[in-house]
C-alpha cells in the first residue's frame, strides 16, 4: 500500500519511508526494519525520520524493549492504492533517476 496522495510530494527517502509504515501500519517498524525497506544511505534515513517526526508524520513509540516506528493516521489511506495507478511521472521519474 502506498501513503496518501497528498503526502507524496516530499523528499524521496520520506516518501520511501512513509510507504514502507503504510504497508506496516497496525504493527509499526523499527528502524532496523526501515533501513532493511528503504534504499537510502543511513544519514538519509535518519534526516527523513527526523524530518517527519518534526511534521507529525510519524508516532514513535518507545514503550518496551524496541523503539517502534508508525505512521500518523492521517497518512494512512482508507483503501489500498495501487501502486500503478497512482503513480504519476514526477514519482516514476523521480524513482528511476534519484536526486
Amino acid at each position: 500500500m502506498r501513503v496518501k496522495r497528498e503526502y507524496r510530494d516530499r523528499a524521496g527517502t520520506e516518501v520511501a519511508v512513509l510507504d514502507a509504515l503504510v504497508d506496516r501500519a497496525d504493527d509499526g517498524m523499527t528502524v532496523f526494519e526501515l533501513r532493511a525497506a528503504v534504499e537510502a544511505e543511513i544519514d538519509d534515513l535518519e534526516e527523513a525520520l527526523s524530518t517527519l517526526k518534526t511534521d507529525g508524520l510519524i508516532v514513535v513509540d518507545s514503550e518496551g524493549s524496541e523503539t517502534v516506528i508508525k505512521p500518523d493516521e492521517r497518512v494512512v489511506p482508507d483503501e489500498p492504492i495501487d501502486v500503478d495507478d497512482e503513480q504519476t511521472i514526477g514519482e516514476w521519474i523521480r524513482e528511476r533517476f534519484p536526486f
